[in-house]
Formats: C-alpha cells, structure tokens, sequence
C-alpha cells in the first residue's frame, strides 16, 4: 500500500513541477502583454524597435520552459511503465504538433483557421499542461512552417498556449455530444479572445508620440478607465468581425470534425494514462500491485 501512495505522490509531484513551469511562462507572457502600460517611456520608441528588443528573450523563456515541461513529464520515475506512458504521452504532443502545424497551410476565410480547434481538444482530454505545450509549440513549428516568424511570434505562442490551457479547465462530461458542445463553446470563446489579447501586443504603439486622446489609441495620460475605453474601441473598429470569423470557424470545424478527434484521443489517453490497481488478499498484510496500461 505504501508503493502505491508513493507512487502516485510521485506522479502528482510531476505534474505539479510542469503546472509550475507552464504557470512561470503564463506570468512571464502576462507581464509582456501588459507592461508598456506601466512604462509609459515605451509609448517614444517605434513599434517594430520596441518589440524587436524584447521578442528574442520573450520567444526564449517560452520555448525553454515548454521544453522543460515535456523533460519533467517524461524524467525518470519510480515504476517503468509510469515512465512509459509519460514518454508515449510527449510523442503523441509532438505528432500532434506537427500534424496541426501543417493544417496552418490550408487556406484561411479572414480570421477563421483550422489550428485551434485541435489545440482546444488536445487540451480539454489531456489537461491544461499539454493543451499549453500543444498551443505554443504549434505555433511555434507553423511559424517556421509558413515563414511567420516575427516578433509576434512569442506573443502567438503564449496566447494560443492559454488557449490550450483553459481547455484543460472543461468538465469531462460523460456525454460526448455534451463535452463536443462545451469543447465548440470555448473554441467560440476564443475565436474572439485570441485577437483581443494579441491586439496588446502592439496597441500601445499604433500611434506613437501621440499626446492627445484620440479616443482609439493609448498614451502615457490616460488613466486605466480611459486606457481600457479606448481599447475596446479600438477592438470594435479594427477586430471584431475578423475575430467573428474565427469564433464562427472554430465552432463549425469542432461541431463538424470534432467528435471522431475527440473519441480517437480519449482512447490514447486512457492507453497511455498510468493507473493504479490495487487487490487485497484476506490475511495478507502486502497488496498486489499491477499497473493498466
């Protein structure tokens, strides 16, 4: 008995070192989304300059911490087969990863694409952990992909990893058709939070040296009641039928694909997750042990 609680103490800990690592990178990208306006001074320099500057250290800490986390998934652990599915788990991400970084070739309707919808599923059946490597790491090989490579590009990573990551947060309905419809629901949801939060990224700086409120841009003098007004203008003139098309894209693609995926990834779920069984013999002090695979 004391194996087993070890055991699974142990593959707790495991994943609550990623959970540690994804929520740095969560921090980390929060604070790059927000931190120019709290550094009014960034408001003088150009946009490409300004982001140009903090993008390669930005792209690094993401890229190396969701490196990490797949390490801490798949390092060596009491039990083989615990050891095992964690390594499975990780090649599946990787398959995954690609086979969505390709889809980022298909072409596009406005803002609606076919990559989101993967991310949402692989997150909502293999936890908010995965479902953030998932969003980052395929963005990050469909950069390469497709030649998007950019100082945008560590921004796309951290927001299409939260996309994955709230997946994670879905209740795992024992109705397929009723997880599909909570799964379609988020994808809707994000259709238009994607754009929202990556608008952040260069916001500030669409009008630079701009002292005046035009009622669309930030600078220095607003307060955060003003900052946030004018944002929310600037979204509804400039994304918001965009972002439509996504939030409408992904909810098609999930409500007309979604199933088979979903089926298909629970059932490698359940194969690679590690379980343990425990049978008690009368008059036995000592429990077999056996591991599902």
């Amino acid at each position: 008995m004391h194996n087993v609680a070890q055991r699974a103490m142990s593959e707790g800990s495991r994943f609550s070192h990623s959970g540690l690592v994804i929520g740095i990178a969560s921090t980390v990208g929060l604070a790059a989304f927000l931190y120019p306006f709290v550094l009014p001074a960034l408001a003088r320099a150009p946009e490409q300059q300004a982001r140009s500057s903090e993008a390669p250290i930005l792209f690094a800490i993401v890229t190396i911490l969701c490196l990490l986390a797949i390490v801490l998934d798949v390092q060596p652990k009491p039990g083989g087969q615990q050891l095992q599915h964690a390594a499975k788990t990780a090649a599946l991400l990787g398959v995954l990863v690609a086979a969505d970084s390709a889809l980022r070739l298909v072409p596009t309707f406005l803002g609606a694409s076919p990559i989101f919808p993967l991310i949402i599923i692989t997150g909502a059946v293999f936890g908010s952990v995965i479902g953030f490597q998932m969003g980052a790491l395929t963005l990050l090989v469909s950069a390469f992909i497709t030649g998007g490579i950019g100082p945008w590009l560590p921004f796309q990573m951290l927001v299409a990893g939260w996309v994955g990551l709230t997946a994670g947060w879905i209740p795992r309905f024992s109705s397929t058709r009723l997880r599909l419809i909570a799964i379609a629901a988020l994808g809707g949801f994000w259709g238009f939070g994607y754009g929202a939060i990556m608008n952040l990224w260069s916001w500030p700086f669409a009008a630079p040296g701009l002292q005046e409120d035009a009622g669309l841009y930030w600078n220095a003098g607003l307060s955060t009641t003003e900052a946030i007004a004018n944002y929310a203008q600037f979204y509804l003139v400039t994304s918001l039928w965009y972002d439509a098309f996504r939030a409408v894209g992904n909810v098609v693609l999930i409500l007309a694909f979604g199933a088979p995926v979903l089926v298909a990834l629970q059932r490698f779920h359940r194969r690679l997750t590690w379980q343990p069984w425990t049978s008690f013999e009368c008059g036995s002090d000592t429990p077999a042990h056996e591991y599902i695979a």
